[in-house]
């Protein structure tokens, strides 16, 4: 049996291709990395089939690349994405991110009282692996969030805008 290869988001000459991030993402990495103002050419496909996820997101952004920091906070929304560096069309490089030890900016803390969401300071958290399980610890209210709660809550909070 022959397998049909199609091509659904254009391919970049030089730049970044972030692969596999679960659908609903996109736009929300798009935000973080604060991309959505910019003037480099980027493509996002949503909602595409993959193997591996059912559906994933991708991006591609050219003339541009991530730095390591990026490179880690994208691990907390997309931790088994593929970053993808492009040269004259073809992979020169291949990461895969990791969660770093501490997230600042970036999420927001879900519970009410914390005075993270009532002052003017950026939120911080402190990951935390419980054998295998991964929590999240805020710094000012030192409540821990099970990983899969708060993203979800990112992403409804987002969605919600």
């Amino acid at each position: 049996m022959i397998r049909e290869k199609n091509i659904q988001v254009e391919a970049i000459k030089i730049g970044t291709v972030i692969d596999h991030i679960p659908a609903h993402f996109g736009f929300k990495i798009l935000s973080l990395f604060c991309l959505s103002n910019t003037e480099k050419r980027i493509t996002i496909g949503l909602n595409l089939p993959s193997q591996v996820l059912e559906r994933k997101d991708l991006i591609k952004i050219e003339n541009f690349f991530l730095t390591q920091d990026q490179i880690n906070n994208l691990a907390i929304y997309a931790p088994y994405s593929t970053i993808n560096c492009i040269n004259d069309y073809e992979v020169i490089a291949k990461i895969s991110p990791l969660l770093p030890e501490y997230v600042n900016k970036i999420l927001i803390c879900t519970n009410s009282n914390c005075i993270s969401n009532s002052e003017l300071i950026n939120s911080c958290f402190r990951i935390k692996n419980y054998s295998g399980e991964i929590f999240l610890k805020c710094r000012y209210c030192e409540n821990e969030f099970p990983y899969n709660i708060l993203i979800s809550n990112q992403i409804n909070l987002f969605s919600s805008l």
